[in-house]
């Protein structure tokens, strides 16, 4: 039979397909950034798109994180019989193509653009003037969020809470969150306008000056031909082919029956393969990663009994089909009401993302609990509940359900909420979770789910187990389970201490983590806590907690955290918080202050708070970043193949038996056998005297993750497919000296690489007379700090171009074009001149595109120049991970102030300026005397490159565990010892010599004065007191840390020059990476060229790149800006006589054109270059700011919530306030994913485990500071500076923690980092419980 066409529409526009591969995503044919106009015919479609995107037979794709949220759309369902419309995000890299057949999909090109008729749409105009967006690469998925739920408010405008939680599930690693949370609330009905943060519209908010919107969005979502083509299909009386496929190819076929029986017809029929996949979400592909292809797809929406909600009262249950997405369920359940209906409504949103709750499917995250061990909540919260599911006849305890079942629905039953009888009993249902995110995307290190019916006991007076149901999954066993011995128990005892600790004791048997089960005894504490709760709970029912309450001394109502991530309720301040219309309760945030003290207008625009240039262009997905670059004709793709095993020699690299995972030959396999006579095997390296890296190993990789070699294919997805199922063949044993995977290891070795010398801190006084002299001493002690992956929402990518001549073209996602093209001549053996390295725009970098995106941009320029063809790559985020991770640190402290930190790697990269970065932070106090010894170790670990504040993070933190320690060995207050050891200007110059300036430049005493008062930190010290007293179950730390950084500026490049219609090129060498360069050197040209201009008028700039060395240190910025600076005063030099002779002629008449035109015919030349060499003190100086945290801590679960951050640093005469504000709060919420969230795991041979967004876990809007405030403040003139401003680095974090519950309590108090949930219970202590209650039934 002929297959039916694929029929959808995308931004209003009708596509019809033929023939699509069903493997193919949804993503791949309109993509966040992807154009969507073009020929209205289906025939001329593949014409409109990039052809990286139309090669839907090949199924193209892009590899973006699956879960991060950029790449999120609006699919739109039209059901006719009512005449509604359904509008739902979802994640279009999970979304497959074929299912949206008769849908339409929005995306953030069509709410608006800056070609419209109508202009950019308010969400994209408030995202740039609330400074929303910085690399602009997540911005699209964030745009749309807000949309969708713009569009799912149109009844009544949102509230608050509604608006901060519409883009939870969007990551962003720029901005700290802050500005993107107040866009959404901008469009709230309930918002205070005072509320929100710094931004372009007003100095005194009025609702009128934000850009207006209709309710609903105001864009139609679902197309009327679209509406007219499904109608008249229902007209059609013609019968359906049951086993007609959608769109088929010769890849594979989409089925989608429309009954039970037409599926069981197509899965007896014989297809043209025998590889069949069920499809309802697919967002089990951000789980597993597929790259395997299947024969034939089914798609089982369309089935009544697996899509419906029955029962309902007075049925006395809910029946939820099994393809029913997770988001209807949970509105389902709670339209039901009730009790359990409505918690387990509140659970379930805080399954994954909205955008994958929407697509996911109940029944496909059950039946994955079943096979693929997956800690599901809710197979838990189901079996809590009660529930039982139709397969044919079964439970949800039942064995795995197997190929041969399929999973119809699952029944919830209605329960009573209270029952008469002898006794009255009320029924009590909770669920919980333990997961490193609050509002979902993160799964849980363990989940549970209770009902109990307690009635009063006839002699206790207090609560007494009538019947009860605990489940607990997500522990570390197969599936979610039930605690049967725990249950039995506890069945019609009373509940009371003796009761609650030996069910305690009883759950630790009930519930084994399985062998190899990471954190497997946090996981089983942390269900003892929940249980805990639970059982303090049902004890006050009937009036009970005295055996508990009265030793514990609580003052609280009930022994639950404020809002933690695993609670079912919130509390704030002793207040619940406000119910959105969902029926969740959520904490609402308190308003967050953003200031900027001393603003002037001297060098007007100049230390203005202008919006970012490109804001509006990036939220509406115009802005090109290298993957939005069409493919030339013939274009292929590449994919990295690493080696597993250091030092093992390798056979041969065998990609034969491969073509069934991707239906493709690979084009090529290139090597280092590849490289070209003249050319060298480098793929990587930033200064000579550092040496360099391999392109590839060659006999052997030198470390695990080390590339052997690249895959070229027709498709990414097929190049992508091969190398990862290759199989890298292993010759025999390591013959030569064992690898080295440990920096003791390397010294004991002496592998080591050298340090240059102008590169070696300088020791600062006498240490061993010090050493001698003092009264105290600690003689050793050792820190460890672990890696931080960049998590760059654009990975690494690259397209190489062969050129005539022996050229070649490569635009590449680079912080150091120049390098680049350097390194890429070297590989291929040619002059630099024939390579033209190309980077207009960078989605992210942090450091981690300064080095190792050369070798990307490497590897496709040698595919290139081999195969003669164009050649592009775009690394999936596992491999971006295992290949190219940020800053590694492995330190030792020995002695009070005498370091011998030390950092691993196979290579220097970066690593020889981290001795001089650690030394500086180091020195942020008056140590009295300090000596350094340093270590950088050569190992057979994969090399780490430079990540945000190189060393600088790693020495504060160092300086600050110092701190902490000599507090703890004198048993004073952590805050004294920094107060004593706070510099004077004359000891800041004894430590950092000419960095420390003139005396007026030393601003840290005022600055950390000024933090003191604003942050209010001596009355919050006296209520975290206070507070700690209150509460055993929860505890508050709050520390005031001082920031010192010295930065440096390099000679930096600049060319300005005027063109014939008076529009202005500006050529800078520092890269636009999401830092606001372009915004500060379009004001710098705009102040500097404004002499030439009168009043009222305007220039008109284009800004581009020329090489210029390397975009790093948190400078570039600034020396861009003065070599602009020095270029436009030549220009207006040379223009300046000119027009005080036209002034003269024509007086007031004398406009820009004209005086550019009449210095064209007098020839005047009108284009200036320079090279900014900074001279003297202007070359390094240093940075300071303060910064106070509180943190409250969940003692039963190691929960932790930073409930406030206040932050004040000293700008100078800021270039761009709102700009610079911005680099602020994202480095600081960095700083929080690298201190408390973000694990970068290794196996036993170094290779990376971390794999993306399923297990790394960088910082969301829902684990940012609940109060947020940044102070920017202007210290006034500086002699060295440019126009008195300074460079922006923020701290990443200070230390507010001390330890409670433990038993025995440690001399000296070490946090290890990242201060996951897992760590901070351990020093909470495992068993604090079982000792509360032990504690309780002694006395």
């Amino acid at each position: 039979m002929k297959a039916q066409s694929l029929v959808f529409a995308i931004n209003g526009e009708r596509f019809e397909l033929a023939s699509v591969d069903p493997a193919t995503t949804l993503l791949s044919s309109c993509g966040p950034r992807r154009p969507t106009r073009g020929p209205s015919s289906a025939a001329e479609m593949f014409s409109g798109f990039p052809s990286s995107i139309v090669i839907l037979q090949s199924a193209g794709f892009l590899p973006f994180s699956r879960g991060c949220g950029a790449c999120v759309v609006l699919l739109s369902k039209y059901e006719p019989l009512s005449g509604e419309i359904e509008d739902l995000s979802v994640s279009s890299c999970l979304t497959l193509l074929c299912s949206v057949h008769l849908c339409s999909v929005t995306t953030t090109e069509g709410l608006g653009s800056s070609k419209g008729s109508g202009g950019f749409h308010p969400i994209h105009r408030r995202i740039a003037g609330f400074h929303a967006s910085q690399c602009g690469f997540c911005t699209p998925g964030v745009c749309m969020s807000i949309f969708s739920a713009l569009v799912n408010a149109d009844k009544a405008p949102l509230t608050v809470a509604e608006a901060e939680k519409a883009v939870a599930g969007n990551l962003c690693r720029c901005t700290g969150y802050r500005p993107i949370v107040d866009v959404c609330k901008s469009f709230a009905g309930d918002v205070d306008l005072e509320d929100l943060g710094l931004n372009s519209f007003w100095r005194v908010a009025t609702v009128d000056m934000l850009p207006s919107y209709s309710l609903g969005g105001g864009i139609g979502t679902f197309p009327d031909f679209l509406k007219a083509e499904i109608n008249a299909s229902l007209l059609d009386s013609a019968p359906e082919i049951p086993q007609s496929a959608i769109a088929s190819s010769f890849v594979g076929s989409w089925y989608a029956p429309k009954s039970l029986g037409e599926l069981h017809s197509i899965l007896r029929s014989e297809g043209p393969g025998n590889r069949l996949k069920l499809v309802a979400g697919n967002t089990a592909a951000g789980v597993y990663k597929e790259v395997d292809r299947y024969d034939r797809y089914v798609d089982l929406r369309l089935i009544p009994e697996l899509n419906e909600i029955r029962g309902g009262d007075p049925a006395g249950f809910v029946e939820i089909g099994a393809a029913v997405s997770i988001s209807r369920a949970a509105v389902a359940l709670e339209r039901e009401g009730g009790a359990v209906f409505c918690k387990l409504a509140t659970h379930l949103r805080k399954v994954a993302a909205e955008f994958v709750r929407n697509t996911a499917s109940i029944g496909g995250n059950l039946v994955m609990a079943q096979r693929g061990k997956f800690p599901s909540d809710v197979a838990t919260i189901f079996l809590g509940a009660g529930a039982s599911v139709s397969i044919e006849v079964g439970f949800l305890r039942d064995a795995p359900i197997d190929a041969g079942k399929l999973l119809l629905s699952v029944r919830l039953p209605s329960w009573a909420e209270s029952a008469g009888g002898e006794r009255k009993s009320k029924l009590v249902f909770e669920t919980f979770r333990a997961a490193p995110r609050e509002l979902g995307n993160a799964v849980a290190y363990v989940n549970a789910a209770f009902l109990a019916r307690v009635a009063a006991g006839e002699a206790s007076g207090g609560s007494v187990v009538e019947s009860l149901r605990l489940a607990f999954g997500a522990y570390g066993g197969r599936h979610a389970t039930r605690a049967k011995k725990v249950e039995e128990f506890l069945t019609g005892k009373p509940v009371n201490s003796g009761v609650m600790l030996e069910v305690i004791r009883l759950l630790r048997e009930d519930i084994s983590p399985e062998e190899g089960t990471d954190h497997a005894a946090y996981r089983v504490s942390a269900a003892a806590g929940f249980l805990f709760k639970f059982l303090l709970q049902l004890e006050e029912e009937h009036g009970g907690g005295g055996s508990v309450r009265a030793v514990a001394g609580e003052k609280e109502t009930l022994l639950l955290s404020t809002g933690f991530q695993n609670e079912h309720i919130s509390f704030s301040n002793g207040e619940v918080s406000a119910v959105d219309r969902s029926g969740s309760q959520r904490e609402k945030l308190p308003p967050s202050r953003q200031a900027i003290e001393g603003s002037s207008t001297e060098y007007h625009p100049v230390g203005q708070a202008v919006k970012k240039v490109g804001a509006e262009i990036q939220a509406s997905g115009e802005a090109v970043y290298v993957d939005d670059i069409p493919s030339p004709i013939g274009c292929l793709h590449g994919a990295f193949v690493y080696g597993t095993r250091p030092l093992v020699p390798v056979k041969e690299v065998n990609l034969k038996n491969q073509t069934a995972a991707a239906t493709e030959e690979p084009v090529a396999f290139i090597s280092v056998r590849d490289i070209p006579s003249g050319g060298k095997n480098i793929g990587a390296g930033i200064m000579a005297i550092f040496g360099d890296d391999p392109l590839f190993g060659s006999s052997c990789a030198d470390y695990a993750g080390q590339p052997l070699g690249l895959v070229v294919a027709e498709t990414q997805r097929a190049a992508n497919a091969i190398a990862r199922k290759a199989e890298v063949v292993y010759e025999g044993e390591i013959t030569g000296p064992p690898p080295i995977m440990s920096v003791e290891e390397a010294v004991e070795r002496n592998s080591l690489f050298d340090v240059p010398p102008f590169l070696q801190p300088t020791s600062v006084g006498d240490f061993d007379q010090a050493m001698e002299e003092a009264d105290r001493k600690i003689l050793s002690a050792q820190i460890v700090l672990g890696s931080q992956y960049y998590f760059y929402m654009e990975t690494q990518t690259a397209l190489a171009v062969p050129d005539e001549d022996d050229c070649m073209v490569v635009y590449s996602s680079s912080q150091s074009p120049e390098r680049t093209q350097k390194i890429i001549a070297q590989c291929l053996g040619l002059p630099q001149h024939n390579v033209r390295v190309i980077t207009r725009r960078v989605g992210g970098g942090f450091g981690g595109k300064a080095v190792r995106s050369i070798p990307v941009a490497t590897a496709c320029a040698l595919a290139a120049f081999k195969l003669r063809r164009p050649v592009r790559m775009y690394l999936d985020r596992k491999t971006d991970m295992v290949l190219f991770g940020g800053v590694q640190g492995d330190g030792e402290d020995h002695g009070a102030a005498n370091g011998d930190p030390r950092r691993r790697g196979a290579t220097p990269d970066l690593s020889p300026i981290m001795p001089l970065n650690i030394s500086g932070a180091l020195k942020k106090y008056d140590w009295g005397a300090l000596s350094m010894d340093f270590k950088i170790c050569k190992t057979n670990r994969p090399t780490r490159s430079a990540m945000r504040g190189p060393g600088e993070v790693q020495g504060t933190f160092i300086a600050e565990a110092v701190v902490e320690h000599v507090a703890d060995e004198l048993a004073v207050d952590p805050e004294a010892v920094r107060e004593v050891n706070m510099h004077t200007f004359d000891s800041l110059r004894r430590f950092h010599g000419p960095s420390a300036g003139d005396p007026p430049e030393f601003t840290l005493p005022a600055v950390f004065s000024r933090v003191v008062a604003t942050a209010e930190l001596r009355r919050r010290r006296e209520e975290v007191r206070r507070f700690n007293g209150e509460n055993r179950w929860r505890k508050r730390g709050i520390s005031h840390v001082p920031i010192l950084q010295p930065v440096s500026l390099r000679p930096t490049p600049a060319k300005v020059g005027v063109l014939g219609d008076g529009s202005v090129v500006v050529e800078v060498g520092g890269v636009e990476l999401g830092q606001g360069l372009w915004t500060k050197v379009a004001q710098m040209a705009a102040y500097a060229l404004g002499h030439l201009l009168d009043e009222g008028g305007a220039l008109t700039f284009s800004i581009v790149l020329i090489q210029g060395g390397i975009t790093a240190g948190s400078t570039t910025s600034e020396s861009s800006c003065e070599a602009v600076r020095i270029a436009c005063n030549e220009l207006v030099a040379r223009l300046m006589p000119l027009k005080n002779r036209l002034l003269e002629q024509l007086g007031s008449s004398l406009t820009w054109d004209l005086l550019i035109g009449q210095a064209a015919m007098v020839s005047v030349n009108l284009s200036a270059s320079t090279l900014f060499c900074p001279q003297g003190q202007a070359v390094r100086y240093i940075n300071y700011g303060a910064a106070v945290s509180e943190v409250e801590v969940d003692l039963l679960t190691g929960a932790t919530k930073i409930l406030r951050s206040d932050l004040a640093y000293d700008g100078g005469r800021s270039l761009n306030p709102a700009v610079d504000l911005g680099q602020i709060e994202g480095a600081f919420v960095q700083g929080l994913g690298f201190f408390m969230s973000e694990e970068y795991l290794s196996n036993s041979e170094g290779l990376v485990t971390t794999e993306g967004t399923w297990d790394y876990k960088i910082p969301t809007v829902d684990t940012i500071p609940k109060q947020f405030n940044v102070e920017l403040i202007s210290s006034g003139h500086h002699q060295h500076r440019v126009l008195s401003s300074k460079g922006r680095r923020s701290e990443r974090r200070g230390r507010s923690w001390r330890r409670w519950g433990a038993e025995p309590p440690p001399a000296v108090f070490q946090l290890d980092v990242p201060a996951t949930m897992p760590v901070v219970k351990k020093l909470c202590g495992y068993d604090n419980v079982e000792r509360h209650l032990e504690a309780a039934l002694c006395r």
